[in-house]
């Protein structure tokens, strides 16, 4: 019987996730990718996510990312492939991560003795992982661990991530929540994403997102009127799939013991840095031969916000026509403000 306390798990998917979600949002993953020929936002995401799978089709993707608009996968893969192969693309990613974590947390972090241990319990962590039923967690954990702290603790931060984002996908199907009715119901909580973010990144039109909110309205888990707002049936519904994803994610935390887990805020301080500063040096390429002992064989205003009320003419944004465009200005203060509100909304 697990000994870890209500939502351990949770605290620590909400410490580490966005250290690997920060590269999707970054200027560097668009830099990289732009070099290889890739620049559409879309094909950028689909390809940086799917590379693991190899040279996979649109169905593949479709079944995996689950949310997406088929028409939309179908529009960039597999053609993605014939201009940049998956091998190319996971280099370009690592290159990407390094970049990011370099410029957003500052080399004393990168090379700090808290960043080397927080990459050591991550990788402890993904040990009780399992790839049964996980497809995008199992293609991942067969990428050799990189041997530099911080891109192994981004890679162990991507092997939790997917691991219970597939989880939760089995939540989803369990009670009967299709792609775009797990959209709709999530934006309704009031953590959920932007209407016009999910619209434009998800390939979805507004009367798809009509039709989906009708059918939750028709099941008494969407509240009649303009509002997006849950009925206490939808509300506990949501509340049943994040139980769910919990205890199929618990595995990994149970793992780490109560030393571990309860230390997870310190994998969290390790990917902080109130001084961010610019890479210094050119990124190396991670060895095929870790050294990280034990290791597995094997998304800034986006959110809705308010008390789980959400008018559709409010509730908007749409992600930029190029992947640079998307952070502004700053996009270290991008990466911290992508931090702060994922943690807000997350509890």
């Amino acid at each position: 019987m697990s000994t870890l306390p209500a939502r351990a798990e949770r605290r620590c998917h909400n410490a580490v996730n966005p250290l690997h979600s920060c590269l999707f949002f970054s200027p560097d993953l668009g830099a990289e990718m732009g070099k290889l020929g890739l620049d559409d936002p879309s094909a950028v995401y689909f390809a940086t996510r799917a590379a693991a799978f190899g040279a996979v089709g649109a169905g593949t993707v479709t079944a995996t990312f689950y949310n997406f608009n088929p028409a939309l996968v179908a529009r960039h893969v597999p053609a993605v492939w014939s201009v940049a192969t998956p091998e190319q693309v996971i280099e370009a990613r690592w290159r990407a991560a390094d970049a990011t974590l370099r410029r957003v947390l500052g080399e004393e972090a990168i090379a700090s003795a808290e960043m080397a241990e927080a990459a050591r319990l991550a990788l402890r962590a993904t040990e009780a992982c399992t790839p049964y039923a996980r497809p995008l967690y199992a293609a991942h954990a067969e990428l050799p661990v990189p041997d530099e702290p911080h891109l192994a603790f981004w890679h162990a931060a991507t092997l939790l991530r997917e691991h219970r984002g597939d989880a939760h996908l089995a939540a989803l199907l369990a009670v009967g929540l299709d792609p775009l009715e797990s959209l709709v119901s999530h934006t309704a909580t009031g953590k959920g994403m932007a209407i016009g973010w999910i619209l434009a990144s998800r390939g979805w039109r507004r009367a798809d997102w009509e039709a989906g909110s009708e059918r939750l309205r028709e099941r008494g888990l969407l509240a009649a009127g303009e509002e997006l707002a849950l009925t206490d049936a939808g509300t506990a519904l949501r509340a049943e799939v994040e139980e769910a994803t919990d205890r199929m994610d618990r595995a990994p935390y149970g793992h780490l013991g109560a030393e571990g887990w309860s230390g997870s805020p310190s994998w969290g301080a390790a990917s902080s840095s109130p001084r961010p500063r610019r890479a210094r040096s050119r990124p190396r390429r991670p060895g095929a031969d870790s050294r990280w002992a034990g290791a597995p064989a094997h998304r800034a205003g986006l959110r809705g916000r308010g008390s789980g009320r959400v008018r559709p003419g409010h509730a908007t944004g749409a992600p930029a026509t190029r992947q640079n465009a998307a952070w502004g200005p700053d996009p270290n203060e991008r990466a911290r403000s992508l931090h702060s509100q994922y943690e807000k909304a997350s509890r």
